[in-house]
């Protein structure tokens, strides 16, 4: 349960929801004008925290590691975009407790009538009840106002510098009267671009059997038959009178020739892997950026604009 005593440690921390997954950072915390507890707070979402949504601190928890909200951190993602102003007003609030499925509570009476309007906590909140009117560093019901400057010096209790008020009560900045200092503010937006790796696509090697013809040149060996003729001589005579004057007769010769034979060896011959290589490219980043010009205004129109 989150009160009073503890918004000091909202303020600054990191926000998770029902399931744990971080939100964003905590920012200001608004309190309900008549019960006087934390009602929202404001969270900073977005890549570069630009966007402020509000978020119940109804049944939340303070934990170690930060601020534990029972909304789901995506129902906050689509959350009504609703000014982070002074007050939040009563149609604002029930928006929002349309939105998360909560109904509106008024004072100690219980539930569903429409509240009051919500005051921030923190660089400004405090309810009607805790505003110094009178510049005594007291509020309505005597107790002094924390953060509130004292004695003129324009420190509060904690020897910090407090927030100048206007005459009216109202916290401001660069709103004119004797309250307030004789300078003006300026400030803009500065675009920041960061980069994240992403999974773009993916590569993969992938095996498969292709068949081709392979003519090759194989040199064989053939027999062939030829007649040779020898004279008769001394020496064969013997081996050419053998044998009947005149017969018939038949001689065979085996012929041989050499057949190509086909064989089929397989054997590794490389081997192959995917590899990366980082490549830089540059990219044009468009964005729109805001920022705030000053005018100097004299009776009978403006005199000029500064950047």
């Amino acid at each position: 349960m989150i009160s009073t005593e503890n918004i000091d440690r909202v303020i600054g921390s990191d926000v998770y929801d029902a399931d744990g997954d971080k939100i964003g950072s905590a920012t200001e915390v608004y309190l309900d004008d008549q019960s006087g507890n934390p009602e929202w707070v404001t969270v900073s979402t977005g890549l570069f925290g630009t966007r402020s949504t509000f978020v119940p601190l109804r049944d939340a928890d303070l934990t170690g590691e930060g601020v534990r909200v029972p909304v789901t951190k995506a129902a906050v993602k689509d959350a009504p975009k609703v000014d982070a102003d002074q007050h939040l007003s009563p149609d604002e609030e029930q928006e929002l407790y349309r939105y998360y499925g909560m109904t509106g509570q008024t004072g100690q009476t219980g539930m569903g009538e429409q509240t009051g309007m919500t005051d921030r906590a923190g660089t400004a909140g405090r309810g009607t009840a805790d505003v110094d009117r009178d510049g005594d560093g007291l509020d309505d019901r005597g107790t002094r106002v924390a953060g509130e400057a004292r004695l003129g010096d324009g420190l509060d209790d904690r020897g910090q510098h407090a927030p100048r008020r206007t005459e009216d009560g109202v916290q401001g900045r660069d709103t004119s009267g004797p309250t307030t200092d004789d300078a003006m503010t300026r400030s803009e937006e500065r675009l920041q671009v960061g980069t994240e790796a992403t999974e773009v696509g993916r590569a993969r090697l992938r095996k498969h059997v292709v068949t081709e013809n392979v003519t090759t040149t194989v040199p064989v060996t053939h027999e062939e038959v030829r007649i040779e003729r020898e004279p008769i001589t001394e020496a064969n005579r013997g081996d050419a009178l053998d044998g009947p004057d005149l017969s018939e007769e038949e001689h065979e010769v085996v012929l041989h020739a050499e057949q190509p034979v086909v064989q089929k060896e397989t054997v590794p011959v490389e081997r192959v892997r995917l590899g990366t290589e980082t490549v830089t490219d540059e990219t044009q980043v468009s964005e729109q950026v805001a920022h705030e010009e000053i005018e100097q205004v004299e009776d009978g129109g403006t005199r000029g604009t500064t950047r």
